[in-house]
């Protein structure tokens, strides 16, 4: 893929990131996702799924402008939280659509990036292009105990497994044509089987989407390739 066959405007990360309604809006959705009961999804997690997006195509040697679209896209992608849980996908693509508009994105660029966001859920989406390719990576793979808020008494099974991973990292391997995601789980506290029980689909949409970068894609727990 070559950079002209897009048009591109110079929305950065940096500007994203500084935009109030952005930033209030993502705080919000945090906070109306714990009231629920779900794990963390604010700054944390969308910064983090942000530089992985980004760092999945800089090893794969995708053009820089396309690597910084798929870090605005993991900025942006739950912040249709902010309306409601169900469809946020959607939602988050509509509202982004609207922001990256008002910055001065191109209608070449936003459309890479809603779609992308649009794309990042199991249950509706698909890698229709590199940007949604690295968001559905960089997104599946950030399972760890920091995003459990729940006290331990109201664990339920993905709190549980959340809280037993004490690592999570997905790692590029260019010159074999593989992403690795490699955790460690306290097994102590959740059961391998309790991951594949809850994430099988995600773990299948990883698959895709590193397919579709011509990859393969691994998962590897306590150093045992399971899949």
């Amino acid at each position: 893929m070559k950079e002209n066959e897009y048009k591109f405007s110079n929305v950065t990360l940096a500007e994203v990131k500084s935009n109030p309604i952005v930033n209030t809006f993502i705080k919000s959705a945090n906070d109306y996702l714990g009231i629920i009961g779900y794990t963390e999804h604010g700054i944390r997690h969308v910064s983090l799924v942000a530089s992985i997006a980004e760092n999945v195509l800089l090893y794969l040697d995708y053009p820089k402008r396309l690597q910084e679209l798929a870090s605005i896209a993991g900025y942006l992608h739950d912040i249709g939280n902010v309306v409601n849980r169900k469809d946020h996908g959607q939602s988050a693509a509509l509202i982004s659509m609207r922001l990256l508009k008002d910055m001065g994105a191109t209608p070449d660029e936003a459309a890479l990036v809603i779609s992308a966001i649009g794309n990042h859920e199991e249950e509706v989406g698909d890698p229709v292009n590199p940007v949604a390719a690295a968001l559905i990576l960089a997104d599946k793979s950030d399972v760890h105990k920091t995003r459990v808020r729940a006290a331990d008494g109201d664990f339920d099974i993905h709190d549980r497994v959340n809280d037993a991973v004490e690592r999570s990292f997905l790692k590029v391997l260019k010159e074999k044509k593989i992403i690795s995601l490699q955790l460690t789980i306290d097994t102590q506290k959740s059961q391998v089987m309790e991951y594949f029980e809850i994430f099988m689909s995600r773990m299948l949409m990883c698959r895709r989407a590193a397919n579709f970068l011509d990859c393969n894609f691994e998962l590897i727990i306590n150093e045992r390739k399971l899949l």
